[in-house]
């Protein structure tokens, strides 16, 4: 019997072990196993088939040892890491690396054991005398541990001592890096569980009142939670730990240590009904009837129409069927609103996954969902990777969010996608909601192959949020009183909304202080050493950033290139907004919402705790305040640059700046329909502007579809974007354009390229693209991916190409 074997790393292909035949009655797929690559390097790998036939073209080593008892992988989940690593042109360990939680990776670790003689004395160094007498009292140490022993700087020299003396043998082993939680507990001696000894027992402590009052508070708490904490015991009264183990010397109590769970839930007493108005009663009505002809459904909502609740129904459906559901959200910050109103729904049955989560946590979210524990999981694109038993409905909220798409590392997948693909393993449906869906479902609503229910009106018929387009021009008038960002229209509305007690939304999407410093004698700009991008100056560290490989620098005072002071900013960034608006409005609380004010675990939670209890007036934010926030004081949003949103060099520039604005602008009014949106623009007649004025997603795609269609882009062809990067430029130029030399022998397809990127140096790596536009057919998509890594690896091949990165985007964002 043979094991085809992934492994965490990046190699093209799965390998092939042999399994023992002791083995072969345990071993199933989905199992983690020990292996060993090259000469003694150990893995964990996981089974993705067993089979009968044995590798031509190498020697096949053995399995050694099995890892787990039952399955951590199901089958369907090993068929939907196929499908990944197929489509997305991912590594079968680049799949399993994004897929599976930190802890369930075992890692490879070089343990140091002691195999001297104890009773013979050895000279030793300084340095390496330390490392002995730690090694004779533990018997062996990890490699880790020995570095951090005796510094980076001796590490070297102690090892090579050890080994020439031959007191040390090398092991390598498999570590588990999951760690249970423990928690010690209270339990009352077997002999006090009779009533008359118990009695008795009171009578005795009668004199020690302090032990009295710790054996009432154990009896309390035992008979409310059944397991006593001894934490909780302690709280309770304020008795110190020795006490307790007063009690436990006297034969009394036992203080053992569980594993307890990281995830408890707040136990939920009264589960809310859902009341639907009738516009959601009778979406919900079309939804079910279009779910019956077809397994994917496109919701489209307008902001605020309650599309939340119309989920919630159908999960609750999709429960009492005794199947999972999952929803899916673009950010991890859009989670921590929604998560606290569904849990009234739902109570403890309700998962969340996401990084901001510890690797114990992620693990223990993965247990819950595998033994079936959690029937809902709330979270981004990460979900889609847990273990579920039976999926019965998956919905995409926001489904339109670029964000769904995996950029980097690979699998460079779309949630969206991916979780059609996911739903048809189970026989399940699929609801993407969006209020403004993506042109390529809107496209397949119109060919039949998506059911449609469209929610015209705002929950309990609440009015939309009225639109002004506001020329940017006017700021020329109050430049003199040093407002540079704001417009006097903008201010007047916030004023006004500040006095109706009216919370306010700024939105722009660059964050930092100023995006640009220009020298206006020579023009010069201060450009990153590493990226060729200009420095963005951020006030709160009071350093010029690069947003793009972390650096940091000073802010400079002086032109390096001409010796001038006329150093001026240019553009602006949150940061900037907020300060102005904090001068124009001193009275007004003022927050940010963007990357770098939410880098905390709780730092969203926090602000969007504030924000609920009105103790911000005006949030200052990036995309972030765009992507399905819901609160009900909000009375005006302002949309500081329309312009910047519809100048980047992208085909879906439209598409993106209209879901943008419209996103933003459904802030605003959802409880009372008195919201109001402005716009500040230069170019006031843009036709995007016109259809989010109008709140028009039928015009914006009827222009948008027929532009898609003359240029050849999606959806009418598929794109695959071939990225190169390389130190040496030249080098990156050259194999990138034998890849195009070889693809222009191709027929069916647009090749262009090779380009330099739109930031054509990050990190000192010279970065080319090439587009390729296919055709809509399934077998040339198969044969062009096919060519593609054929090419890679001819390329890669040749002597000088090995450090060449070559990168493949399937539907590039």
């Amino acid at each position: 019997m043979f094991a085809d074997i992934i492994l965490p790393l990046n190699l093209p292909q799965i390998l092939t072990y042999g399994v023992p035949h002791e083995m072969q009655d345990l071993l199933r797929p989905g199992m983690r196993v020990e292996v060993t690559l090259g000469k003694n390097k150990q893995y964990a790998g996981i089974v993705e088939r067993l089979h009968n036939e044995r590798p031509e073209a190498y020697q096949v080593k053995p399995v050694r040892g099995i890892i787990d008892e039952e399955p951590v992988v199901s089958e369907r989940q090993l068929q939907f890491w196929r499908w990944i690593q197929q489509y997305y042109m991912a590594a079968p360990g680049e799949v399993m690396q994004a897929a599976l939680p930190a802890h369930l990776k075992l890692m490879g670790e070089t343990r140091l054991e002691w195999i001297g003689e104890q009773d013979v004395l050895y000279e030793w160094s300084d340095e390496a005398f330390m490392a002995t007498e730690v090694l004779l009292l533990k018997g062996a140490v990890t490699i880790t541990e020995l570095r951090n022993l005796v510094s980076v700087r001796y590490f070297a020299a102690v090892l090579n001592e050890l080994l020439e003396k031959e007191v040390i043998r090398i092991n390598e082993t498999l570590e588990t890096t999951y760690k249970p939680r423990k928690e010690k507990v209270v339990i009352l001696a077997e002999v006090y569980k009779d009533q008359k000894a118990l009695m008795e027992l009171f009578n005795q402590l009668s004199r020690a009142p302090k032990q009295l009052e710790l054996l009432m508070a154990y009896t309390e708490l035992s008979i409310k939670h059944g397991v006593v904490r001894q934490a909780d015991l302690l709280e309770r009264t304020k008795a110190s730990a020795a006490q307790v183990k007063a009690l436990a010397d006297k034969g009394v109590f036992t203080v053992a240590e569980v594993n307890v769970d990281r995830l408890q839930a707040a136990s939920i007493t009264n589960i809310k009904e859902i009341v639907f108005t009738p516009a959601q009663q009778t979406a919900y009505d079309q939804l079910n009837e279009g779910l019956k002809d077809k397994n994917v459904a496109l919701l489209h909502g307008v902001t605020g129409s309650g599309k939340t609740l119309l989920y919630i129904h159908k999960i609750k459906e999709c429960i009492a069927a005794g199947k999972q559901a999952i929803l899916l959200l673009p950010e991890i910050g859009l989670t921590t609103q929604l998560v606290s109103r569904l849990h009234a729904y739902f109570g403890d049955i309700l998962g969340v996954y996401h990084s901001h989560f510890s690797n114990n946590e992620r693990v223990e979210i993965w247990e819950k969902v595998r033994k079936g524990a959690y029937k809902v999981v709330v979270g981004p694109r990460s979900a889609l990777w847990l273990p579920y038993n039976d999926i019965g409905v998956i919905i995409t909220d926001e489904e339109h969010d670029s964000s769904f798409k995996q950029k980097d590392p690979a699998p460079r997948f779309h949630a969206r996608d991916a979780a059609i693909y996911l739903a048809g393993l189970f026989d399940s449906k699929v609801i993407l909601g969006s209020a403004t869906p993506s042109v390529e479902s809107l496209y397949n609503v119109q060919h039949g192959k998506y059911a449609y229910v469209a929610l015209k009106e705002r929950y309990q018929g609440v009015k939309m949020p009225v639109i002004e387009v506001i020329n940017a021009k006017s700021l020329e008038t109050i430049r003199k009183l040093g407002v540079k960002i704001i417009t006097p229209e903008l201010q007047a509305a916030m004023l006004e909304a500040l006095q109706q007690r009216k919370q306010v939304i700024l939105f722009q999407n660059r964050r930092g202080y100023t995006p640009m410093q220009l020298c206006t004698v020579c023009g010069y700009v201060p450009q990153c050493k590493n990226c060729a991008v200009s420095l963005t100056y951020h006030k709160s560290t009071d350093k010029l950033h690069c947003h793009y490989c972390g650096l940091k620098t000073t802010p400079i005072q002086t032109c390096p290139s001409c010796g001038s002071h006329s150093l001026v900013s240019k553009s602006y960034g949150t940061e900037k907004i907020e300060e102005e608006v904090q001068l124009i409005f001193p009275d007004a609380k003022v927050a940010r919402m963007d990357v770098d004010s939410m880098r905390g675990k709780q730092t969203m939670k926090e602000l969007l705790d504030m924000l609920e209890k009105r103790k911000v007036d005006i949030l200052v934010g990036t995309q972030m305040v765009v992507k399905g926030l819901d609160f009900a004081s909000v009375g005006l949003v302002g949309v500081l640059s329309a312009d910047s949103l519809l100048s980047y060099p992208d085909f879906r520039v439209n598409e993106r700046a209209f879901q943008l604005m419209e996103q933003v602008s459904g802030r605003a009014g959802r409880v009372d329909g008195a919201g109001r949106v402005l716009i500040q623009a230069y170019n006031i007649q843009h036709p995007v502007l016109q259809w989010v004025k109008a709140h028009d997603v039928h015009a914006f795609y009827t222009q948008e579809i027929k532009y898609r269609e003359f240029f050849a882009y999606p959806p009418f062809t598929r794109l695959l974007k071939i990225t190169f990067r390389h130190q040496d430029e030249p080098k990156t130029m050259a194999v990138a354009t034998k890849m195009a030399e070889a693809l222009l022998t191709f027929p069916a397809i647009a090749v262009q390229g090779p380009a330099p990127a739109t930031v054509p140096r990050v990190r000192n790596q010279f970065i080319h693209e090439i587009w390729i536009k296919c055709p809509r057919d399934n077998k040339i998509l198969s044969d062009v991916k096919h060519f593609l890594k054929t090419q890679k690896q001819n390329i890669l091949a040749n002597k000088g190409n090995t450090n060449v990165q070559i990168i493949f985007d399937v539907d590039p964002m």
